[in-house]
């Protein structure tokens, strides 16, 4: 080795030595230079090149101001949450920071998307935004990913075909166990000593070959989310007694015999609530709120309880139910089918036409459901008044005839559930008629279709009854408990509603904010924009501007529903709130005191989970839309933008509502500024503007389910 190579081999080592020895203190090449003692030219612009190698080696790290600090300090450094774009690289979301932190994909250092990081701020460069490289892994987001076997002779792969992913799970020889090339499975972390080779994995779980499994349960895994029980928990359900003692009858209201009726989607599989209906007289009835009583099934301290409370909800995505509970309970022992005696929870009142509560009852029951309705079948009924249900409105599809009783109960429960609706609105409750899509599935639940689904009569009957249930339970238990749980909902964000005022403006509409008049004018709004191309846009902003409900034992009241008292005591099939609510009752009502310690804790984490698995729900529509559309690259659409963000805009299709992207680069004619404050793009030579709510055609590029996207090219 030349004389000149030692030296600054040497060199190298003592500024190494230098930085490390002061893993606290960030130095530029001057300062270094000073203290190494080298105050020629020369010698400054070697300690520059060796600082720039060392950079490249990733055995250094450069932050503010040209600055260099030693990898692991803790000096400048950030948490946040790390977020992977389809490109592979990654931003950390950090509060503490004015912008976010730009990571390159060789700086993840064995980040994952949605991991909680430590990250090296270093200098404001791109965008805007800061550069840095992750430095510890606080906490994985998940443990389990789901991917596709990929073997070879002497070790594997899994390929989690995720866009966001940006290496591989190697399986080694002792691990593949006979696997097969293309099988479908699910894989955790065995090890990563590197980061620039690919983790090892164990896989814990196969799925099959089965494509529609790989999605659900990458949906699934990527928020944490159970997938299957355990066998002990199925057990314990499958030991759990149905037969109805004597003893348990005499502790319950017995209200077999009441004409009694459900009336839930065509496709449901457990019915957690029933309506009774009885006329006591002229202009007074008796009408009666039943849920399953989980509660006497589902103990505190067994296993089906503490699976129920750590799943909190049942998750609906396209093609399957993720249920809360073993379906010996949802499905079977707890599910109000027609003909057999449950044990329930009510809520009785004596209402009249104008729907004003004269009495109200709580309290354990046992119940016998006569009927099982359809939406469809009960809207049948409201609009003829006919006990004859035509075979294309039936469940079965074949024509049905129910009582005459039952079709006055149905008839006088939709004018009373009318009168109330009215009452809430004039109240200030906020209505919302939002479009909702629903697929049409073929045998291998492949999409066939969407249609389009419209809250009609029949559900605003149910909803309003069932509404009306919880504010009760809600009020009868604040006069008399400390800590009850409550679901509720904050005001809305004003900046959000100034942005929706600005939206709506340039769509025609006026939306006035002041205290006195705002609920009026939102009701207003959704009113006018109903059945309009951009209902959903409006509809969706609006929920945006709002606040998320949530559980707590700290009632703020419900501001959507105009509520002081608010509750959810009606689905607890698929609701551990609710579980817990009708437990507190029954203690209120025995004299009992139940332990509340952890009543909060729990609350907090029911809100948690139904955030989780409404994302989980949003994600399996979003991919049933990308298959749906598969076979239309090429074909072109009437739109109406959606959303503008930095990257593009987002175009809603408006006759299934399929929603992507169009990237900014693509926009034509020009080269476009994204104007963030006005929600839109600019030409800057043209002047010609792309902004939301605008109506515009576009081609489908690519409906990528890698990527989970629709890519789209608009065309005017």
């Amino acid at each position: 080795m030349s004389k000149k190579k030692k030296d600054l081999k040497g060199l190298e080592r003592k500024i190494k030595s230098f930085i490390g020895s002061k893993p606290n203190k960030e130095f530029n090449y001057k300062q270094i230079a000073f203290a190494l003692g080298v105050n020629d030219t020369k010698g400054r612009n070697d300690i520059i090149k060796i600082l720039n190698k060392l950079l490249k080696k990733e055995q250094i790290i450069r932050v503010n101001k040209g600055k260099f600090v030693a990898p692991g300090i803790q000096s400048n450094t950030a948490e946040g949450v790390l977020e992977i774009t389809s490109t592979g690289r990654g931003y950390v979301v950090c509060e503490d920071l004015d912008a976010d932190v730009l990571v390159e994909q060789r700086n993840l250092n064995r980040g994952l998307h949605g991991d909680i990081v430590s990250v090296a701020v270093g200098e404001r460069k791109n965008k805007n935004k800061y550069e840095g490289k992750i430095v510890d892994i606080i906490e994985r987001k998940k443990d389990v990913f789901v991917g596709v076997y990929e073997k070879n002779k002497d070790y594997a792969f899994v390929n989690t075909r995720n866009a966001r992913m940006y290496t591989d799970f190697f399986i080694d020889k002792e691990e593949m166990k006979g696997y097969q090339e293309g099988e479908k499975v699910a894989v955790e972390i065995k090890s990563w000593d590197s980061p620039k080779n690919s983790p090892e994995g164990k896989i814990i779980k196969s799925f099959g070959f089965d494509d529609d499994s790989l999605d659900a349960y990458s949906i699934l895994y990527e928020y944490g989310l159970s997938t299957e029980f355990e066998d002990k928990v199925e057990e314990e359900a499958k030991k759990i007694s149905s037969t109805i003692t004597k003893e348990e009858v005499k502790k319950r209201r017995d209200m077999r015999g009441e004409l009694t009726f459900t009336i839930d989607p065509v496709d449901a599989k457990d019915f957690d609530d029933a309506i009774s209906f009885k006329k006591i007289e002229e202009n007074k009835y008796e009408v009666g709120v039943h849920i399953a009583d989980v509660s006497h099934y589902v103990r505190p301290g067994s296993k089906i309880d503490d699976e129920a409370q750590n799943r909190a909800t049942s998750v609906y995505l396209v093609d399957r139910v993720i249920p809360m509970l073993p379906e010996t309970l949802s499905n079977n022992l707890c599910s109000l089918r027609p003909n057999e005696e449950k044990l329930t929870f009510s809520a009785v009142f004596l209402i009249n036409k104008n729907g004003d509560i004269k009495e109200e009852w709580i309290g354990k029951t046992i119940t016998e459901s006569d009927v099982r309705l359809s939406y469809e079948e009960a809207q049948h009924i409201i609009e003829t008044g006919q006990e004859k249900i035509p075979k294309e409105h039936t469940i079965l599809k074949k024509e049905k005839k129910v009582t005459q009783k039952t079709v006055e109960a149905i008839t006088t429960l939709n004018s009373i559930a009318k009168t109330i609706r009215n009452k809430r609105i004039n109240n200030g409750a906020i209505i919302f008629d939002k479009t909702e899509i629903k697929f049409e599935l073929d045998k291998k639940n492949q999409p066939e279709n969407i249609v389009f689904k419209k809250t009609k009569s029949s559900n605003k009957l149910i909803e309003e009854f069932m509404l009306l249930a919880n504010k009760k339970v809600a009020e009868k238990m604040r006069k008399s408990k400390e800590r009850f749980v409550y679901r509720v909902h904050d005001q809305p964000d004003q900046e959000k509603l100034k942005n929706l005022q600005t939206v709506v403006k340039r769509l025609g509409y006026n939306l006035k904010l002041s205290s006195n008049e705002l609920n009026d004018s939102l009701n207003s709004l959704l009113k006018k924009a109903f059945g309009k191309n951009e209902q959903n846009l409006i509809d969706t902003l609006m929920i945006r501007s709002m606040s998320k409900a949530e559980y707590t034992t700290k009632n703020i009241g419900h501001y959507g529903l105009s509520f002081e008292n608010y509750t959810h005591f009606t689905s607890p099939i698929r609701r551990y709130p609710d579980v817990m609510v009708h437990r507190l009752i029954q203690a209120e009502i025995d004299g009992e005191k139940i332990k509340t310690d952890e009543t909060e804790i729990l609350c907090k984490h029911s809100t948690h989970m139904e955030i989780l698995a409404t994302k989980a729900e949003r994600d399996s529509v979003k991919l049933m839309q990308i298959k749906f559309m598969k076979d239309k690259e090429g074909k072109t659409f009437d739109a109406v933008i959606s959303g503008v963000v930095a990257r593009g805009v987002f175009v809603e299709v408006i006759e299934n509502k399929c929603e992507g992207l169009v990237k900014a680069k693509d926009l034509p004619g020009d080269f476009y500024v994204h104007d963030e404050k006005n929600h839109r793009f600019v030409g800057e030579k043209t002047g010609k503007k792309y902004q939301l709510g605008d109506k515009t055609r576009v081609m489908l590029i690519k409906a990528d389910q890698i990527k989970k996207r629709l890519d789209f090219q608009v065309l005017t």
